[in-house]
């Protein structure tokens, strides 16, 4: 059939209940770090080899942002692709508005990137990206020198007229945001001087791991119970070979599918196993889930493995709220997972995903619902209530142009008594591109 990846209208696609998944596949390649090497390879002088790149929509507009700043981006195959950088200080003033798309770490991490420069960058989004608050990197960035102009509520379209150079600043993040942290670690690297940041709860470390890769001086200390991560500035940044692990977010919708179908033998490889990202992994395990880590290795400083999951019957748990920020983008799926476990699971310190995409918890809440499973939602997170086995189904969900939302729904297609349709499959090309034919492969059903 014909999927909605490849056409910009909306289009249904139902997804029907199977009773196993078998089979071996690999993840699509990881999005932040995707992100980073096209930013950070447009910043050295030579050419940075990298394979394994995701080439989500999310992806593909921040390798177009980088085109428009003057860096040399090609593809020379399927997830391969060269670089050839400005170094730090060299790229251009665009001649036109870069379009993020939907791509909400593209775009923060570009305004970081932009406020290292003295002309204007103009940036735009789709309808969902320019709803969301810019605020929270807008404001550190202002500290170090640029001027930026957005709609009202921090919204974009905005425009960020650099400073040359920026000022070093030490800044203690408010809010765990692993996206406001590299903006201002890639601000910094234009900045003379020690730019420093303090985080109270740690979060994803892909941009202090790269930029060491790529040659600048990151030093990592704990401090009174704190993380300090300083980069000295003005760097020169040296190309390097980049191979993209497994996107452990994108892997989750196979992981989750497999762990709750009894019968099901999956292997998913070359899953990024930083130890930021498997906060899913954790929680599946104390569910009951039996997945065995296989083969573990570091390939270009992260740790990757192998996920192999049999499936069974999962209970309820109550998860650690210090722990979303190492499985912030994975709840949606989990919260699928516990409409499949016997008894309540509690997830709580999710304010943060009122302001992804959509209002997550809202829209999962209301999904799940709506699809038979017991729920409350709360300020911070929600109590999903499972029966320990098949959920109802029977629904039609909104997206809302959530490809986080729209997978999670698929996936509970899978495992419901009756089909679940999501109302458009078109966002899930911004992160997992193929997501149709690889869980087909595996033997999900899905229609139009």
């Amino acid at each position: 059939m014909p999927h909605a990846e490849d056409s910009p209208s909306a289009h249904p696609v139902e997804a029907r209940p199977c009773e196993a998944l078998h089979g071996r596949i690999a993840a699509p390649g990881d999005k932040s770090i995707s992100h980073r090497t096209l930013i950070l390879g447009g910043l050295t002088v030579g050419e940075t080899a990298v394979e394994g790149l995701l080439e989500g929509e999310d992806v593909l507009a921040t390798a177009q942002a980088m085109r428009a700043y003057g860096a040399q981006v090609e593809r020379v195959g399927a997830g391969s692709w060269r670089i050839h950088g400005c170094g730090v200080g060299g790229l251009h003033e665009p001649e036109d508005v870069l379009d993020m798309g939907n791509a909400g770490t593209g775009l923060r991490l570009m305004m970081g990137l932009a406020a290292g420069y003295g002309f204007t960058s103009f940036f735009t989004g789709d309808a969902s990206l320019r709803r969301r608050p810019m605020g929270r990197v807008a404001r550190p960035l202002e500290r170090m020198g640029a001027t930026i102009v957005s709609r009202s509520r921090d919204r974009a379209p905005l425009a960020i007229t650099g400073a040359v150079p920026p000022v070093a600043i030490d800044y203690a993040v408010p809010v765990p945001s692993a996206q406001v942290k590299s903006a201002v670690l890639l601000a910094g690297l234009h900045a003379p001087g020690a730019t420093t940041i303090v985080e109270r709860e740690a979060t994803r470390d892909h941009s202090e791991r790269m930029l060491r890769a790529f040659g600048a001086q990151v030093g990592v200390e704990a401090v009174d119970g704190a993380t300090r991560i300083t980069l000295q500035g003005q760097p020169e940044l040296r190309p390097t070979a980049i191979r993209v692990p497994g996107d452990p977010s994108s892997a989750a919708f196979p992981l989750v599918a497999a762990a709750c179908l009894p019968g099901s033998q999956v292997t998913i490889t070359g899953v990024g196993m930083n130890p930021m990202r498997i906060g899913l992994i954790e929680t599946l395990i104390e569910m009951g889930a039996d997945i065995a880590v296989q083969d573990p290795r570091d390939e270009g400083g992260e740790l990757v493995a192998d996920l192999f999951v049999r499936g069974g019957r999962l209970r309820g748990v109550e998860v650690p709220a210090h722990r979303a920020p190492s499985m912030i983008d994975e709840y949606p799926v989990l919260s699928v997972a516990a409409a499949c476990a016997q008894g309540h699971t509690v997830m709580t310190g999710l304010a943060e995903l009122r302001i992804k995409e959509s209002d997550r918890l809202a829209v999962m809440a209301a999904g799940l619902a709506a699809n038979g499973v017991a729920v409350e939602e709360l300020e911070d997170g929600m109590i999903v209530t499972g029966r320990g086995g098949r959920p109802a189904g029977g629904a039609t969900i909104a997206t809302h142009l959530d490809h986080r939302i729209a997978m999670s729904f698929l996936v509970l297609g899978l495992l419901a008594e009756q089909p679940v349709t999501i109302d458009d499959i078109a966002p899930v090309a911004t992160s997992f591109p193929g997501f149709l034919d690889l869980m087909s492969g595996l033997g999900a059903r899905f229609g139009a």
